[in-house]
Parts: structure tokens; sequence; C-alpha cells
């Protein structure tokens, strides 16, 4: 089979880049070994987002005197209703990618792929049976998975990666949850929310080490309100497996301690999937566990492109989205602009939720802005305190002398909806007294960006 475009892999990269091209008038076939729509919508973002939703709503319940609302009865999670609730979202998903690439005419080729030359594709499936497809462009974007370490090798039953918190057939009584970024933060929510006595244990000195301070200080007291247990500028020293549950070995601010709990979350990263592509093979550049590329993703043989998790950029299913867009449109010769990584938003989806894009704080002091700081609390919103979630912030970092938006840091109720505003002025170079000049509609959270830049001018 002769194609234009061999996309490995279907996740938000690889299926982007498929749909983009066929629209283009190119043939495709997409190469998958597991579920189409790739781990973020099968075994990431939407599942979590569904198990959010469940606990989210169980929480209301939990708070429902404080609406004003008298309720009689018992009230309990059911962990399997919740799961299957998260699995049916994950599945009508990954439905909509098949009926997508049926209509557009993708051909799916199901197995592992590897490029065993140049412009040859070799799909090997469950059988062993193997098929040589041909392309004039390859694009690679197989993706990652959690991330394993010696001391905490993953068995699925005591020791669980995301992808078995998602599937957990009963409620433990405790969790200790190792490194505190966006997969932490939210699985540790999620299970504080449903009852879980959960300790998160991070080795750098904040939660979310990638968020602004400030922010990751208001969510760190929002855990603790759940009555979490967060230990930062702490290592994991060892774990142990028994047969009543863990024990983890920690050295932190205390010292060395033991923590016991019933099932140890590893949440400390991805690892690229680059393994058996035949990158080796055929002299693909790669380093540090990421194939390198140019700002079209052209990697250092001819025909051959990356996206993704796979390439050192933000590991988000929309960077690797908007890659597969720049690629293919280079690829169709059309020039497009390359993306600028310091507009990539970023979200984290606990409750409160955690928006942010562009510089923190700290990051524009240490390149040389001289900066003001725009500042409004959420307990001062009209919307917030209507909800009865007046927790949180907007904080804006301006450039002293140009008066341009360098980052947006934003923690609260369903801020992540408020994310394109600030994104969008960080794209464009708009300037806060341009943003003190939009009407914003009241009353609303996303008012809190107007009263952040007012407070600067």
């Amino acid at each position: 089979m002769k194609y234009d475009i061999v996309v490995i892999g279907s996740g938000p990269g690889g299926h982007v880049a498929a749909l983009k091209a066929v629209k283009r008038g190119l043939r495709v076939a997409v190469v998958e070994r597991a579920e189409l729509g790739g781990v973020c919508l099968n075994w990431g973002c939407i599942p979590t987002k569904a198990m959010l939703k469940s606990a989210q709503v169980y929480h209301y319940f939990e708070s429902a005197e404080a609406y004003g609302i008298d309720f009689e009865g018992t009230v309990k999670p059911s962990l399997d209703k919740i799961v299957a609730r998260s699995r049916g979202v994950a599945d009508q998903m990954n439905k909509g990618v098949a009926f997508l690439f049926k209509k557009a005419g993708v051909d799916v080729l199901v197995g592992n792929g590897k490029v065993v030359a140049k412009g040859i594709v070799e799909v090997t499936g469950a059988e062993g049976t193997t098929q040589s497809v041909e392309a004039d462009h390859i694009i690679l974007a197989t993706g990652s998975r959690p991330r394993e370490i010696p001391i905490m090798p993953v068995d699925g039953k005591r020791i669980l990666s995301s992808r078995e918190a998602l599937t957990l057939s009963e409620l433990p009584e405790s969790m200790i949850i190792v490194g505190s970024g966006a997969i932490g933060c939210e699985f540790a929510w999620v299970y504080a929310a449903l009852g879980v006595k959960v300790t998160v244990v991070e080795y750098l000195p904040q939660m979310l080490p990638l968020a602004d301070e400030e922010i990751s200080r208001t969510l760190e007291r929002s855990f603790r309100k759940m009555k979490a247990t967060v230990l930062t500028g702490t290592a994991v020293k060892a774990v142990r497996v028994g047969e009543d549950g863990c024990e983890v070995d920690i050295e932190g601010k205390k010292g060395t301690e033991t923590l016991r709990a019933d099932v140890v979350l590893s949440a400390v990263g991805v690892k690229s999937n680059i393994e058996g592509l035949g990158l080796e093979e055929l002299g693909v550049k790669v380093e540090r566990d990421k194939v390198v590329v140019d700002d079209m993703y052209r990697t250092s043989v001819e025909g051959i492109y990356a996206i993704g998790d796979i390439i050192a950029t933000p590991a988000l299913a929309h960077t690797a989205s908007a890659e597969a867009t720049v690629c293919v449109e280079a690829i169709c010769g059309e020039a497009p602009h390359a993306i600028d990584y310091t507009t990539i938003p970023s979200c984290v989806y606990t409750s409160p939720e955690v928006a942010m894009v562009g510089l923190t704080e700290k990051q524009a002091v240490e390149q040389g802005y001289e900066i003001k700081v725009g500042k409004y609390q959420f307990m001062a919103s009209g919307k917030a305190t209507a909800a009865g979630d007046r927790d949180g912030l907007v904080k804006l970092i301006f450039d002293a002398k140009t008066e341009k938006l360098l980052g947006a840091h934003i923690i609260g109720g369903s801020v992540t909806e408020m994310l394109g505003e600030p994104t969008l002025a960080k794209q464009l170079g708009i300037t806060a007294r341009q943003i003190a000049s939009i009407v914003h509609a009241h009353p609303t959270m996303y008012e809190g960006l107007l009263e952040a830049t007012e407070s600067v001018l």
C-alpha cells in the first residue's frame, strides 16, 4: 500500500495530524497498537475528568447544607459506578475518533509500527502477522507512558500507576501519592474527596513544581482543608509491599520516617514511547529520551517527523495537536509559523482548578524583566461568593516597560475556562491598558482578569 503520510500513533497528535492531512487531499494511514485516541482519551485526560466530576458531585452532596438544602439519608460513593461512568465516557470518545477516521477515509492499521527503511513502515499485528506500507512522509506520534522508578515498581495491586488508579475495584482507606504534578494532584483530589486518607509526597519544595509559587501555596492550603497531608521537600527512599499494604520510607523536613498506606500511587512523570520504532537503526537523532526535531518537526532523517510527548516540548495533549497542525502544513508546503511555546496554556483540574500560561513571577525576574504584578482575590467576587467557592486568585505578570502580559496564573472554581483571554493576550502582545479597556461581563469569574489588570495601572 502506498500513502502520502503514515502516522504512527492515534493520540491527540496522531489523529489530528491524520485528519488535517486528509482535509488537504492526502492519502493517510494511521498505525495504532491499542485504542484509537491514545492514552489521553482512553487512560488520561478524559477518564480522569469524568472521575473528577463524580468526586465533585459527591463533594457537593457533602456540602449540601451550606447551600440551603436539607438531605435525609446516607450518601456514599460507589466506586464501581464511578469507574464504569469514567470508562463509558472514554469509550464514547474512542468511538468518536473511529467515526471521524471512517468518515474522512483514514485507513487504520492495527499493530505495532516500525520504520524499517526510508519510507517503509512495517506493522506487526497481535498474532505476529506483518504487513509493510510505503509513505512519502512518516509522522511519529507514539506518546508516553507512566514512568517507573526502581524503588517503586508498579505491580498494579499495591503500587499503582495512573492506569490502575482509574480502575480500582474498591476505595482504599489510605493512599500515598508520590509526585505532585498535574496527575498526582488530580488523583489526590479525587480520592481525598471520596473519603480516602491521602498523603502527597513531593521531592521538590512545592506542589505543582512548574506553577507559580503563590498558586502552589494556595492549592496546598486547599488540600489541607480536605484533610489531605502534603509533604514537600521530601524524598522517597524505599517502598516495601506487604500483605496488608505498603511502607514508604521518606526523608524530609522532620528527618527520616516511615509512612504506611493501603496503596501507593506512582505519579513521578512519563516515559517517551520511542522503543521499537527503528530510530537507532535509521540514525534518527535522540537525546535524553526525546527525538530531536526542528521547528517544523523534521527529524535528522529526511521524511520522518516527530510530535507530541516523544519530543522535548510540553507533554500536553493540546501541544501535540498544535504540533500536528504545523507539521502537516509544513509537509504540504504551507510555510506555517513555528509554535511559540511560551504561550502554551496548562490546566490542572483539582478543586480549585489551576490555569496558567507564560512566565511565573520568579521566571520573569530571573530573565531580567522589570515587572508589575496584578492580583485579584476571588473572595471579593460576587460570582465566587454566590457559588460558595471563594478560594483562589488571579495573578497577572506584566512587563513594567511595555505593559505587555508575560504570564497569567489563576486558581479558583472552574478557572480553566478563563484561560483563553490571557493566552490570546500573551500571543498577540496585548498590553494591560488594552485588557482594561475590554468590557468584562458581570457577574463572572473572569472579571478577575479585569480587576487584576487594573490594579497595576
